[in-house]
Protein backbone atom coordinates (compact mmCIF):
# COMPACT_ATOMS: atom_id res chain seq x y z
CA UNK A 1 0.00 0.00 0.00
CA UNK A 2 1.41 3.36 -1.02
CA UNK A 3 0.63 6.46 1.02
CA UNK A 4 0.76 9.64 -1.00
CA UNK A 5 1.81 12.70 0.94
CA UNK A 6 0.40 16.06 0.07
CA UNK A 7 2.55 17.89 -2.45
CA UNK A 8 4.01 21.20 -1.34
CA UNK A 9 4.45 23.69 -4.17
CA UNK A 10 8.11 24.39 -4.78
CA UNK A 11 9.43 27.62 -6.32
CA UNK A 12 10.43 27.17 -9.98
CA UNK A 13 13.97 28.44 -9.32
CA UNK A 14 14.49 25.90 -6.54
CA UNK A 15 13.17 23.05 -8.69
CA UNK A 16 15.48 23.98 -11.56
CA UNK A 17 18.47 24.12 -9.24
CA UNK A 18 17.67 20.71 -7.75
CA UNK A 19 17.24 19.18 -11.22
CA UNK A 20 20.55 20.53 -12.44
CA UNK A 21 22.41 19.41 -9.34
CA UNK A 22 20.86 15.97 -9.37
CA UNK A 23 21.58 15.51 -13.07
CA UNK A 24 25.23 16.40 -12.47
CA UNK A 25 25.48 13.83 -9.66
CA UNK A 26 23.83 11.13 -11.77
CA UNK A 27 25.89 11.70 -14.90
CA UNK A 28 29.10 11.87 -12.89
CA UNK A 29 28.23 8.47 -11.44
CA UNK A 30 27.37 6.91 -14.80
CA UNK A 31 30.31 8.14 -16.91
CA UNK A 32 32.68 5.18 -17.36
CA UNK A 33 35.89 5.39 -15.37
CA UNK A 34 37.91 2.74 -17.15
CA UNK A 35 40.73 5.21 -17.74
CA UNK A 36 40.83 6.57 -14.22
CA UNK A 37 44.16 6.14 -12.51
CA UNK A 38 42.45 4.70 -9.44
CA UNK A 39 40.86 1.96 -11.60
CA UNK A 40 44.08 0.73 -13.22
CA UNK A 41 47.01 -1.34 -12.04
CA UNK A 42 50.58 -1.13 -13.23
CA UNK A 43 52.60 -4.22 -14.05
CA UNK A 44 56.39 -3.97 -14.15
CA UNK A 45 57.94 -7.43 -14.22
CA UNK A 46 61.56 -8.48 -14.84
CA UNK A 47 61.86 -12.02 -16.17
CA UNK A 48 64.73 -14.35 -17.12
CA UNK A 49 64.69 -15.72 -20.67
CA UNK A 50 66.93 -18.06 -22.65
CA UNK A 51 67.56 -17.03 -26.27
CA UNK A 52 68.85 -19.28 -29.05
CA UNK A 53 71.78 -17.63 -30.89
CA UNK A 54 74.02 -19.13 -33.60
CA UNK A 55 76.66 -20.07 -31.01
CA UNK A 56 74.21 -21.51 -28.51
CA UNK A 57 71.73 -20.56 -25.81
CA UNK A 58 72.30 -17.32 -23.88
CA UNK A 59 70.50 -16.04 -20.75
CA UNK A 60 68.73 -12.72 -21.34
CA UNK A 61 66.84 -10.35 -19.05
CA UNK A 62 63.43 -9.09 -20.28
CA UNK A 63 61.42 -6.40 -18.55
CA UNK A 64 57.73 -6.05 -19.37
CA UNK A 65 55.55 -3.16 -18.23
CA UNK A 66 51.89 -2.35 -18.93
CA UNK A 67 48.73 -0.95 -17.36
CA UNK A 68 45.65 -3.12 -16.84
CA UNK A 69 42.20 -2.42 -15.38
CA UNK A 70 41.67 -3.50 -11.80
CA UNK A 71 38.60 -5.54 -12.75
CA UNK A 72 36.39 -6.52 -15.64
CA UNK A 73 33.12 -8.31 -16.31
CA UNK A 74 32.06 -10.84 -18.92
CA UNK A 75 31.69 -9.38 -22.40
CA UNK A 76 33.56 -6.19 -21.54
CA UNK A 77 36.52 -5.56 -23.86
CA UNK A 78 39.63 -3.79 -22.63
CA UNK A 79 43.12 -3.17 -23.97
CA UNK A 80 46.32 -3.13 -21.88
CA UNK A 81 48.02 0.23 -22.36
CA UNK A 82 51.53 1.58 -22.09
CA UNK A 83 52.98 -1.79 -23.09
CA UNK A 84 56.78 -1.73 -23.15
CA UNK A 85 59.19 -4.64 -23.67
CA UNK A 86 62.83 -4.07 -22.73
CA UNK A 87 65.41 -6.69 -23.67
CA UNK A 88 68.98 -6.61 -22.38
CA UNK A 89 71.33 -8.70 -24.53
CA UNK A 90 74.70 -9.47 -22.93
CA UNK A 91 77.86 -8.34 -24.75
CA UNK A 92 78.73 -11.86 -25.92
CA UNK A 93 75.28 -12.16 -27.49
CA UNK A 94 75.68 -8.86 -29.35
CA UNK A 95 79.00 -10.01 -30.80
CA UNK A 96 77.29 -13.19 -31.99
CA UNK A 97 74.65 -11.36 -34.07
CA UNK A 98 75.32 -11.35 -37.85
CA UNK A 99 74.91 -7.58 -38.32
CA UNK A 100 78.08 -6.94 -40.34
CA UNK A 101 79.48 -3.41 -40.08
CA UNK A 102 76.25 -1.85 -38.77
CA UNK A 103 76.61 0.92 -36.21
CA UNK A 104 72.97 0.93 -35.12
CA UNK A 105 69.94 -1.34 -35.20
CA UNK A 106 66.18 -1.21 -34.94
CA UNK A 107 64.26 -3.90 -33.11
CA UNK A 108 60.88 -5.54 -33.40
CA UNK A 109 59.53 -7.89 -30.76
CA UNK A 110 56.64 -10.33 -30.64
CA UNK A 111 55.72 -11.54 -27.16
CA UNK A 112 53.21 -14.36 -26.72
CA UNK A 113 50.95 -13.66 -23.74
CA UNK A 114 48.71 -16.41 -22.39
CA UNK A 115 45.31 -15.10 -21.27
CA UNK A 116 43.46 -17.47 -18.94
CA UNK A 117 40.09 -17.41 -17.22
CA UNK A 118 39.15 -20.34 -15.02
CA UNK A 119 40.33 -23.35 -17.07
CA UNK A 120 39.99 -21.66 -20.49
CA UNK A 121 42.94 -20.03 -22.27
CA UNK A 122 43.75 -17.92 -25.32
CA UNK A 123 46.94 -16.35 -26.63
CA UNK A 124 47.59 -12.71 -27.52
CA UNK A 125 50.65 -11.45 -29.39
CA UNK A 126 52.11 -8.20 -28.10
CA UNK A 127 54.14 -6.60 -30.89
CA UNK A 128 56.49 -3.68 -30.48
CA UNK A 129 59.16 -1.75 -32.36
CA UNK A 130 61.99 0.60 -31.49
CA UNK A 131 63.81 3.50 -33.03
CA UNK A 132 67.50 3.31 -33.96
CA UNK A 133 69.77 2.12 -31.15
CA UNK A 134 73.58 2.49 -31.28
CA UNK A 135 75.49 -0.79 -31.16
CA UNK A 136 77.95 -0.84 -28.23
CA UNK A 137 81.43 -2.17 -28.84
CA UNK A 138 81.79 -4.38 -25.80
CA UNK A 139 78.79 -3.72 -23.55
CA UNK A 140 75.27 -5.13 -23.22
CA UNK A 141 72.69 -3.93 -25.75
CA UNK A 142 69.39 -2.65 -24.36
CA UNK A 143 66.41 -2.66 -26.73
CA UNK A 144 63.09 -1.05 -25.75
CA UNK A 145 60.04 -1.62 -27.94
CA UNK A 146 56.51 -0.26 -27.68
CA UNK A 147 53.31 -0.76 -29.65
CA UNK A 148 49.57 -1.37 -29.56
CA UNK A 149 48.36 -4.77 -28.37
CA UNK A 150 45.15 -6.77 -28.88
CA UNK A 151 42.06 -6.12 -26.80
CA UNK A 152 40.76 -8.89 -24.54
CA UNK A 153 37.20 -9.84 -23.60
CA UNK A 154 36.48 -12.21 -20.72
CA UNK A 155 33.73 -14.78 -21.25
CA UNK A 156 32.93 -15.49 -17.60
CA UNK A 157 33.16 -13.84 -14.19
CA UNK A 158 36.43 -15.47 -13.14
CA UNK A 159 39.73 -13.60 -12.83
CA UNK A 160 41.72 -13.02 -16.03
CA UNK A 161 45.45 -13.76 -15.78
CA UNK A 162 48.14 -12.58 -18.21
CA UNK A 163 51.32 -14.68 -18.39
CA UNK A 164 54.39 -14.04 -20.54
CA UNK A 165 55.40 -16.77 -22.97
CA UNK A 166 57.76 -17.06 -25.93
CA UNK A 167 59.52 -13.99 -27.30
CA UNK A 168 60.84 -13.38 -30.83
CA UNK A 169 63.32 -10.56 -31.49
CA UNK A 170 64.07 -9.22 -34.97
CA UNK A 171 66.93 -6.78 -35.63
CA UNK A 172 67.50 -4.61 -38.68
CA UNK A 173 70.34 -2.28 -39.59
CA UNK A 174 68.51 -0.73 -42.53
CA UNK A 175 66.12 2.27 -42.66
CA UNK A 176 62.97 2.23 -40.62
CA UNK A 177 60.74 0.90 -43.41
CA UNK A 178 62.94 -2.18 -43.71
CA UNK A 179 62.82 -3.09 -40.04
CA UNK A 180 61.45 -6.57 -39.72
CA UNK A 181 60.74 -6.80 -43.43
CA UNK A 182 62.86 -9.85 -43.97
CA UNK A 183 65.22 -8.03 -46.35
CA UNK A 184 68.93 -8.68 -46.26
CA UNK A 185 69.50 -5.78 -43.89
CA UNK A 186 68.72 -7.62 -40.68
CA UNK A 187 69.52 -10.69 -38.64
CA UNK A 188 67.18 -13.69 -38.50
CA UNK A 189 64.64 -13.60 -35.69
CA UNK A 190 66.02 -14.63 -32.33
CA UNK A 191 63.69 -17.01 -30.50
CA UNK A 192 63.63 -16.81 -26.71
CA UNK A 193 61.86 -18.97 -24.15
CA UNK A 194 60.90 -18.14 -20.58
CA UNK A 195 63.43 -19.63 -18.16
CA UNK A 196 62.22 -22.46 -15.96
CA UNK A 197 63.04 -20.50 -12.79
CA UNK A 198 61.03 -17.42 -13.81
CA UNK A 199 59.17 -15.96 -10.79
CA UNK A 200 55.45 -16.80 -10.67
CA UNK A 201 55.95 -18.66 -13.96
CA UNK A 202 55.91 -15.38 -15.88
CA UNK A 203 52.71 -13.92 -14.41
CA UNK A 204 52.29 -10.30 -15.49
CA UNK A 205 48.94 -9.29 -14.00
CA UNK A 206 45.59 -10.51 -12.71
CA UNK A 207 42.40 -8.63 -13.59
CA UNK A 208 39.62 -9.41 -11.15
CA UNK A 209 36.36 -10.68 -12.63
CA UNK A 210 33.16 -8.94 -11.54
CA UNK A 211 29.97 -11.07 -11.54
CA UNK A 212 26.96 -9.56 -13.29
CA UNK A 213 24.40 -8.04 -10.99
CA UNK A 214 21.34 -10.25 -10.37
CA UNK A 215 18.78 -9.54 -13.05
CA UNK A 216 21.15 -7.30 -14.98
CA UNK A 217 20.67 -9.14 -18.26
CA UNK A 218 16.90 -8.96 -18.41
CA UNK A 219 13.72 -10.63 -17.22
CA UNK A 220 14.39 -13.87 -15.37
CA UNK A 221 11.73 -15.72 -17.36
CA UNK A 222 13.55 -15.32 -20.69
CA UNK A 223 14.63 -18.68 -22.11
CA UNK A 224 18.28 -19.41 -22.72
CA UNK A 225 19.28 -18.87 -26.33
CA UNK A 226 20.71 -21.67 -28.41
CA UNK A 227 21.30 -22.90 -31.90
CA UNK A 228 24.19 -23.48 -34.21
CA UNK A 229 24.13 -20.52 -36.56
CA UNK A 230 27.57 -20.12 -38.13
CA UNK A 231 29.96 -17.68 -36.51
CA UNK A 232 30.28 -14.34 -38.31
CA UNK A 233 32.40 -14.60 -41.40
CA UNK A 234 32.34 -18.41 -41.46
CA UNK A 235 30.26 -21.20 -42.88
CA UNK A 236 30.68 -23.95 -40.34
CA UNK A 237 29.02 -24.28 -36.99
CA UNK A 238 30.94 -23.50 -33.80
CA UNK A 239 30.12 -24.11 -30.15
CA UNK A 240 27.47 -21.70 -28.96
CA UNK A 241 29.00 -18.61 -27.43
CA UNK A 242 32.49 -18.99 -28.86
CA UNK A 243 35.48 -21.34 -28.54
CA UNK A 244 35.79 -23.55 -25.50
CA UNK A 245 38.54 -25.58 -23.93
CA UNK A 246 38.32 -29.24 -22.96
CA UNK A 247 36.31 -28.52 -19.83
CA UNK A 248 33.74 -26.46 -21.76
CA UNK A 249 34.82 -23.07 -20.40
CA UNK A 250 34.45 -20.18 -22.84
CA UNK A 251 37.92 -18.98 -23.86
CA UNK A 252 38.70 -15.27 -23.50
CA UNK A 253 38.46 -13.47 -26.83
CA UNK A 254 41.61 -11.77 -28.15
CA UNK A 255 40.97 -9.19 -30.85
CA UNK A 256 43.61 -7.12 -32.63
CA UNK A 257 43.53 -3.55 -31.41
CA UNK A 258 41.40 -1.18 -33.45
CA UNK A 259 42.98 1.85 -35.09
CA UNK A 260 41.23 5.15 -35.56
CA UNK A 261 38.63 4.57 -38.28
CA UNK A 262 35.74 2.22 -38.80
CA UNK A 263 37.08 1.21 -42.21
CA UNK A 264 40.17 -0.23 -40.52
CA UNK A 265 37.98 -2.13 -38.05
CA UNK A 266 35.72 -4.00 -40.53
CA UNK A 267 32.59 -2.39 -39.08
CA UNK A 268 30.30 0.14 -40.76
CA UNK A 269 31.00 3.81 -40.01
CA UNK A 270 29.12 5.20 -37.03
CA UNK A 271 29.14 8.96 -37.06
CA UNK A 272 27.07 12.01 -37.79
CA UNK A 273 27.41 13.91 -41.07
CA UNK A 274 26.66 17.36 -42.48
CA UNK A 275 23.02 16.48 -43.11
CA UNK A 276 22.63 15.11 -39.60
CA UNK A 277 25.04 17.03 -37.36
CA UNK A 278 25.49 16.11 -33.69
CA UNK A 279 24.30 18.22 -30.80
CA UNK A 280 26.09 18.60 -27.44
CA UNK A 281 23.90 15.74 -26.12
CA UNK A 282 24.34 13.38 -29.10
CA UNK A 283 25.73 9.88 -28.57
CA UNK A 284 26.69 7.08 -30.93
CA UNK A 285 27.40 3.43 -30.22
CA UNK A 286 27.70 -0.02 -31.76
CA UNK A 287 25.26 -2.80 -30.90
CA UNK A 288 25.52 -6.50 -31.73
CA UNK A 289 24.04 -9.77 -30.51
CA UNK A 290 22.06 -12.90 -31.31
CA UNK A 291 18.40 -13.46 -32.15
CA UNK A 292 16.86 -16.89 -31.75
CA UNK A 293 14.59 -18.39 -34.39
CA UNK A 294 12.61 -20.80 -32.27
CA UNK A 295 11.19 -22.83 -35.14
CA UNK A 296 14.67 -23.53 -36.45
CA UNK A 297 16.15 -24.27 -33.01
CA UNK A 298 18.97 -21.88 -33.86
CA UNK A 299 20.17 -18.30 -33.55
CA UNK A 300 21.14 -15.56 -36.01
CA UNK A 301 24.20 -13.44 -35.42
CA UNK A 302 23.46 -9.72 -35.74
CA UNK A 303 26.67 -7.90 -36.78
CA UNK A 304 27.81 -4.63 -35.15
CA UNK A 305 25.31 -1.95 -36.12
CA UNK A 306 25.58 1.78 -35.60
CA UNK A 307 23.01 3.48 -33.39
CA UNK A 308 22.76 7.27 -33.20
CA UNK A 309 21.23 8.39 -29.90
CA UNK A 310 19.70 11.83 -29.53
CA UNK A 311 20.83 12.09 -25.92
CA UNK A 312 18.89 13.98 -23.28
CA UNK A 313 18.82 15.02 -19.67
CA UNK A 314 17.67 13.16 -16.60
CA UNK A 315 14.58 14.75 -15.09
CA UNK A 316 12.89 14.42 -11.72
CA UNK A 317 9.37 13.08 -12.35
CA UNK A 318 6.81 15.53 -11.04
CA UNK A 319 3.84 13.15 -11.23
CA UNK A 320 5.14 10.65 -8.67
CA UNK A 321 4.90 10.65 -4.85
CA UNK A 322 7.90 12.08 -3.02
CA UNK A 323 10.41 9.42 -1.92
CA UNK A 324 12.40 10.59 1.14
CA UNK A 325 14.92 7.74 0.84
CA UNK A 326 15.75 7.86 -2.87
CA UNK A 327 16.52 10.23 -5.66
CA UNK A 328 14.45 9.12 -8.65
CA UNK A 329 15.18 10.44 -12.12
CA UNK A 330 13.99 9.49 -15.61
CA UNK A 331 15.43 9.86 -19.09
CA UNK A 332 13.39 9.79 -22.30
CA UNK A 333 15.21 9.98 -25.62
CA UNK A 334 15.16 8.60 -29.16
CA UNK A 335 17.64 6.73 -31.35
CA UNK A 336 17.99 5.34 -34.85
CA UNK A 337 20.01 2.72 -36.67
CA UNK A 338 22.37 4.21 -39.24
CA UNK A 339 23.76 2.27 -42.20
CA UNK A 340 24.76 4.05 -45.41
CA UNK A 341 22.37 6.88 -44.59
CA UNK A 342 19.41 4.57 -43.92
CA UNK A 343 17.70 3.64 -40.66
CA UNK A 344 18.57 -0.03 -40.77
CA UNK A 345 21.14 -2.64 -39.78
CA UNK A 346 23.83 -3.94 -42.11
CA UNK A 347 22.81 -7.08 -44.04
CA UNK A 348 23.42 -10.31 -42.15
CA UNK A 349 23.34 -13.98 -43.12
CA UNK A 350 21.62 -16.80 -41.24
CA UNK A 351 21.88 -20.50 -42.01
CA UNK A 352 19.53 -23.13 -40.57
CA UNK A 353 18.44 -26.69 -41.19
CA UNK A 354 14.83 -26.09 -42.15
CA UNK A 355 12.53 -28.90 -41.01
CA UNK A 356 15.69 -30.49 -39.53
CA UNK A 357 17.19 -31.60 -42.85
CA UNK A 358 17.17 -28.87 -45.56
CA UNK A 359 19.90 -26.18 -45.33
CA UNK A 360 18.39 -22.73 -45.79
CA UNK A 361 20.48 -19.56 -45.99
CA UNK A 362 18.94 -16.10 -45.84
CA UNK A 363 20.31 -12.59 -46.03
CA UNK A 364 18.25 -10.18 -43.95
CA UNK A 365 18.10 -6.53 -42.91
CA UNK A 366 16.20 -5.02 -39.99
CA UNK A 367 14.63 -1.73 -41.07
CA UNK A 368 13.38 0.83 -38.58
CA UNK A 369 9.90 2.09 -39.46
CA UNK A 370 9.45 4.66 -36.69
CA UNK A 371 11.22 6.31 -33.76
CA UNK A 372 13.27 4.11 -31.44
CA UNK A 373 12.54 5.12 -27.86
CA UNK A 374 14.86 4.74 -24.89
CA UNK A 375 13.24 5.13 -21.48
CA UNK A 376 15.49 4.90 -18.42
CA UNK A 377 14.58 5.16 -14.75
CA UNK A 378 17.33 5.68 -12.18
CA UNK A 379 16.89 5.22 -8.43
CA UNK A 380 19.72 6.28 -6.09
CA UNK A 381 19.60 5.56 -2.36
CA UNK A 382 20.60 8.58 -0.27
CA UNK A 383 22.09 6.53 2.57
CA UNK A 384 24.91 4.92 0.53
CA UNK A 385 24.40 6.23 -3.06
CA UNK A 386 23.67 2.69 -4.31
CA UNK A 387 22.05 3.11 -7.72
CA UNK A 388 19.81 0.93 -9.86
CA UNK A 389 18.81 1.84 -13.40
CA UNK A 390 16.14 0.12 -15.48
CA UNK A 391 15.96 0.82 -19.20
CA UNK A 392 13.45 -0.13 -21.88
CA UNK A 393 14.34 0.21 -25.56
CA UNK A 394 11.37 0.17 -27.94
CA UNK A 395 11.86 -0.07 -31.70
CA UNK A 396 9.50 -0.80 -34.63
CA UNK A 397 11.59 -3.14 -36.82
CA UNK A 398 10.51 -4.89 -40.03
CA UNK A 399 12.63 -7.83 -41.21
CA UNK A 400 13.46 -7.68 -44.94
CA UNK A 401 14.80 -10.74 -46.77
CA UNK A 402 17.14 -9.77 -49.61
CA UNK A 403 18.42 -13.23 -50.61
CA UNK A 404 17.33 -16.83 -50.08
CA UNK A 405 19.10 -20.11 -50.81
CA UNK A 406 17.53 -23.54 -50.22
CA UNK A 407 19.77 -26.62 -50.35
CA UNK A 408 22.34 -24.62 -52.31
CA UNK A 409 19.82 -23.35 -54.90
CA UNK A 410 19.19 -19.57 -54.99
CA UNK A 411 15.55 -18.49 -55.01
CA UNK A 412 14.59 -15.03 -56.21
CA UNK A 413 12.67 -13.36 -53.38
CA UNK A 414 12.27 -10.05 -55.19
CA UNK A 415 12.76 -6.59 -53.76
CA UNK A 416 9.77 -6.44 -51.39
CA UNK A 417 10.12 -9.57 -49.25
CA UNK A 418 9.49 -8.63 -45.63
CA UNK A 419 7.43 -9.29 -42.53
CA UNK A 420 3.89 -7.93 -42.76
CA UNK A 421 4.39 -5.76 -39.67
CA UNK A 422 7.07 -5.00 -37.14
CA UNK A 423 8.46 -7.72 -34.93
CA UNK A 424 6.48 -7.48 -31.68
CA UNK A 425 7.05 -7.97 -27.97
CA UNK A 426 4.73 -7.95 -24.98
CA UNK A 427 4.55 -4.28 -24.01
CA UNK A 428 4.53 -3.65 -20.23
CA UNK A 429 2.79 -0.28 -20.68
CA UNK A 430 0.56 -0.57 -23.79
CA UNK A 431 -1.50 2.51 -22.96
CA UNK A 432 1.59 4.74 -23.13
CA UNK A 433 3.35 2.82 -25.91
CA UNK A 434 0.79 1.44 -28.40
CA UNK A 435 1.56 -0.24 -31.70
CA UNK A 436 3.80 -3.06 -32.85
CA UNK A 437 7.42 -2.84 -31.74
CA UNK A 438 10.29 -4.77 -30.17
CA UNK A 439 10.91 -4.26 -26.44
CA UNK A 440 14.36 -4.87 -24.97
CA UNK A 441 15.10 -4.55 -21.27
CA UNK A 442 18.29 -3.84 -19.37
CA UNK A 443 19.09 -3.31 -15.72
CA UNK A 444 22.19 -1.90 -14.05
CA UNK A 445 23.49 -1.59 -10.51
CA UNK A 446 26.31 0.54 -9.20
CA UNK A 447 28.01 0.58 -5.84
CA UNK A 448 29.61 3.92 -4.99
CA UNK A 449 33.20 3.95 -6.22
CA UNK A 450 32.82 0.90 -8.47
CA UNK A 451 32.01 0.43 -12.15
CA UNK A 452 28.47 -0.04 -13.41
CA UNK A 453 27.35 -3.65 -13.85
CA UNK A 454 24.58 -4.26 -16.35
CA UNK A 455 23.19 -1.80 -18.87
CA UNK A 456 22.98 1.98 -18.99
CA UNK A 457 22.70 4.21 -22.04
CA UNK A 458 26.15 5.72 -21.44
CA UNK A 459 28.15 2.64 -20.48
CA UNK A 460 26.33 0.12 -22.68
CA UNK A 461 25.85 -3.51 -21.70
CA UNK A 462 23.37 -6.34 -22.34
CA UNK A 463 19.71 -5.89 -23.33
CA UNK A 464 17.31 -8.78 -23.83
CA UNK A 465 13.74 -9.50 -24.80
CA UNK A 466 11.42 -11.88 -26.59
CA UNK A 467 9.68 -11.23 -29.92
CA UNK A 468 7.05 -12.64 -32.22
CA UNK A 469 8.06 -12.78 -35.89
CA UNK A 470 5.04 -11.94 -38.11
CA UNK A 471 4.12 -13.66 -41.35
CA UNK A 472 6.05 -12.72 -44.50
CA UNK A 473 4.67 -10.95 -47.54
CA UNK A 474 5.86 -9.88 -51.00
CA UNK A 475 8.33 -12.76 -51.35
CA UNK A 476 8.91 -14.33 -54.76
CA UNK A 477 8.88 -13.37 -58.45
CA UNK A 478 7.47 -14.69 -61.74
CA UNK A 479 4.42 -16.11 -60.03
CA UNK A 480 6.41 -18.09 -57.45
CA UNK A 481 4.99 -17.35 -54.01
CA UNK A 482 7.59 -17.85 -51.26
CA UNK A 483 5.57 -16.19 -48.49
CA UNK A 484 4.30 -19.45 -47.05
CA UNK A 485 7.74 -21.08 -47.13
CA UNK A 486 9.30 -18.28 -45.06
CA UNK A 487 6.30 -17.95 -42.78
CA UNK A 488 6.28 -21.68 -42.05
CA UNK A 489 10.04 -21.70 -41.47
CA UNK A 490 10.51 -18.57 -39.38
CA UNK A 491 7.36 -16.82 -38.18
CA UNK A 492 5.99 -17.35 -34.70
CA UNK A 493 6.33 -16.33 -31.01
CA UNK A 494 8.95 -17.03 -28.35
CA UNK A 495 12.09 -15.82 -30.14
CA UNK A 496 14.65 -14.68 -27.55
CA UNK A 497 16.95 -11.74 -28.39
CA UNK A 498 20.09 -10.63 -26.57
CA UNK A 499 21.83 -7.48 -27.72
CA UNK A 500 25.02 -5.93 -26.36
CA UNK A 501 25.57 -2.19 -26.74
CA UNK A 502 29.09 -0.83 -26.53
CA UNK A 503 30.17 2.21 -24.57
CA UNK A 504 28.88 5.39 -26.20
CA UNK A 505 30.93 8.09 -27.88
CA UNK A 506 29.91 11.71 -27.42
CA UNK A 507 31.24 13.41 -30.58
CA UNK A 508 31.29 16.95 -29.18
CA UNK A 509 32.78 15.99 -25.80
CA UNK A 510 36.42 15.22 -26.80
CA UNK A 511 37.01 18.99 -26.88
CA UNK A 512 36.52 18.81 -23.10
CA UNK A 513 38.31 15.46 -22.75
CA UNK A 514 39.25 14.39 -19.24
CA UNK A 515 41.14 11.34 -17.95
CA UNK A 516 37.76 9.70 -17.21
CA UNK A 517 36.36 10.10 -20.73
CA UNK A 518 39.50 9.57 -22.81
CA UNK A 519 39.23 6.66 -25.21
CA UNK A 520 35.45 6.64 -25.67
CA UNK A 521 35.80 7.93 -29.26
CA UNK A 522 38.24 7.18 -32.05
CA UNK A 523 40.20 9.96 -33.71
CA UNK A 524 37.41 10.49 -36.24
CA UNK A 525 34.76 10.62 -33.48
CA UNK A 526 33.29 7.14 -33.80
CA UNK A 527 32.64 4.73 -30.93
CA UNK A 528 35.95 3.26 -29.79
CA UNK A 529 34.43 0.13 -28.32
CA UNK A 530 33.13 -2.58 -30.62
CA UNK A 531 31.02 -4.85 -28.39
CA UNK A 532 31.16 -8.65 -28.48
CA UNK A 533 27.94 -10.58 -29.01
CA UNK A 534 26.81 -12.76 -26.09
CA UNK A 535 24.43 -15.69 -25.97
Amino acid sequence: MRVQRAATPRPRRARATLTSTAAFVVLAALIPTTASASETQEADVELPYVCALPSGKVPVTVRISAEFPQRTRAGEAFTPTGVTTTVELPAEAVADLPLGEASEVRARTALAVDVAQDSATATATWRGSSGPVALPESEPLTLTTTGDVPSVTGRGDGDLTFTAGGLAIGLSSGPEDDAGSGAGTGSPAVDCALAEDAPDKGLLATVAGVPDAPGASGPPSAPAPGGTSPAPGGTSSAPAGGPRDRQGERSPEVRENSPGTAADRAVPPCRYDEDNPPTPLSLNAYVTGYANVKKQKGASYLPPSCVLIAGGEFQIPVDEPFDPEHLVMTLETTAEFSYQGRKETPPYDSTFLSFDFTPVKTTMVLKQTGPMRIDARMKMRYSDFFTTTETYVRAPLVAHVTALEVNGTPLDVGSSCRTETSLTSVEPDPAKHPGDHVVLYGKAEQVLGEDVTGYTVLTGGPLSGEVTIPAFTGCGTDGEDLDRLLTASVSGPGNYIKQVQGQTCTPLVPVFETPDTKGQCTQDLQPYQIPVAER
